[in-house]
């Protein structure tokens, strides 16, 4: 009981803790501390052939998740002995422990895995979840907090393809949703005792497959309160943290009622403006949208700023860096757009390859780092508005993942090895 009284009032300061504790280089959920997928600060290693490895740490079994790293330790989701588990690793590559929980539920897609989704952490615990259903706290020595299991729960995930949505923390809760055929759902539950907090429906009549998501909220500030942005069946919502009541919602983003797009890229937020991938790409049917964030209540009439037919993402999710988005697209186009207006400021392109773009692209110390499916990461400069192609690099197994940053080093999650990679080694 005193154990859960400290951890209350711990979650609650947590904020100012975090503000004076954290390294500005700890990358704490998949897209980074602020969703953007990017990070000015550091100095990143620019070729990333074998004199850049500062060590490279065998994995378990196939996990597509993106690491995140905070205070030096970097956590992982991959399957240990057919169980869902949670790896720590330290700073030297070797593993500090082994979270274990529920069997695994594989993936289906070549692509994908029973741990799709990320981490995320609040410096106080570590919160995971994984397609069998197992829903976890972690505390940062390795002891589960929690555990509870929301396909027992609330039922069967009805997506065609793998899950792929990471939790994400609010001040309070911790925050999973599920956007699939079946009954769609926001749901919050306690950091502390993993107690549901809340549960709001979140369903919306569509076309076959629209409804189906894969997308991971954002947690924001909207008009001086705690939001949870949501997109996905062709609706962008905000949903009040403390009761997952829409305060805001924007539609018609597929006003043909075209079939089988699911939301996969996540959005990405430039000065108030959300810049949202939809259609499908991948088949010469792109969408691309920009959206004010102002406003409160329906605003789908006035909030609609910028629309694209000619561009898009279907998988890999957006990058904001210095004012631009960036997008790298699933056959390695590049886009470097204004998303004030939805201009190109330029546009490029990786050498032509049959393999596709799986992971989102992470901009770093003005470097662009892009990895291809078959384990081809590129790296580009993308300094003062001008792409510049630097190298290309062949890990020899499957990238999915995305590339994490963290100070002067960078860790590339393959499908069998998680690689540290250093500019000063």
């Amino acid at each position: 009981m005193q154990r859960s009284i400290f951890r209350a009032a711990t979650l609650a300061i947590l904020p100012t803790l975090l503000l004076a504790t954290a390294s500005h280089s700890d990358w704490p959920q998949w897209r980074g501390p602020d969703d953007s997928g990017s990070t000015p600060n550091g100095h990143y290693p620019t070729t990333l052939d074998a004199s850049k490895i500062v060590w490279k740490t065998p994995l378990p079994g196939k996990g597509c998740s993106t690491p995140i790293v905070f205070q030096k330790n970097i956590y992982l989701t991959a399957p240990v002995d057919g169980k869902d588990a949670l790896l720590s690793i330290d700073g030297s590559g070797k593993q500090r422990w082994t979270a274990v929980f529920e069997n695994e539920t594989a993936g289906k897609h070549r692509n994908g895995s029973g741990c799709n989704a990320s981490p995320v952490t609040d410096g106080d615990g570590l919160f995971v979840y994984f397609k069998s259903g197992a829903f976890a706290a972690v505390d940062l020595d390795g002891s589960v907090r929690w555990q509870t299991d929301l396909v027992q729960r609330f039922g069967e995930d009805e997506r065609f393809w793998d899950h792929g949505t990471s939790p994400v923390l609010t001040q309070n809760y911790v925050i999973m949703a599920r956007m699939h055929s079946g009954d769609s759902w926001l749901s919050a539950f306690d950091k502390v005792t993993g107690e549901l907090a809340w549960k709001v429906d979140r369903n919306y009549t569509v076309p076959k497959e629209s409804d189906q998501c894969y997308t991971t909220p954002l947690v924001i500030q909207h008009q001086g309160r705690e939001v949870i942005l949501v997109w996905g069946a062709e609706h962008l919502t905000m949903h009040d943290a403390v009761d997952g009541s829409v305060v805001w919602s924007c539609g018609n983003f597929n006003p043909e009622a075209n079939q089988l797009w699911p939301a996969i890229a996540m959005p990405v937020i430039v000065n108030d403006i959300a810049v949202i991938c939809f259609g499908r790409n991948d088949r010469g049917a792109p969408l691309m949208f920009g959206v004010r964030l102002d406003g409160s209540g329906d605003v789908t009439q006035s909030n609609h700023v910028w629309m694209r037919d000619d561009i898009s993402s279907f998988v890999p999710s957006p990058v904001a860096y210095q004012g631009r988005v960036y997008l790298v697209r699933d056959k390695g186009e590049v886009e470097c757009i204004d998303p004030a207006t939805g201009e190109t400021v330029w546009s490029e392109r990786f050498p032509k390859h049959r393999s596709d773009y799986y992971a989102s692209p992470l901009i770093a110390g003005d470097h662009l780092y892009a990895p291809r499916e078959d384990g081809v990461v590129f790296v580009a400069s993308v300094k003062d508005d001008r792409f510049e192609l630097i190298s290309e690099n062949d890990f020899d197994q499957p990238v999915i993942g995305s590339p994490v940053p963290d100070s002067n080093r960078l860790f590339i999650r393959g499908e069998k090895h998680l690689f540290c990679l250093s500019a000063d080694q």
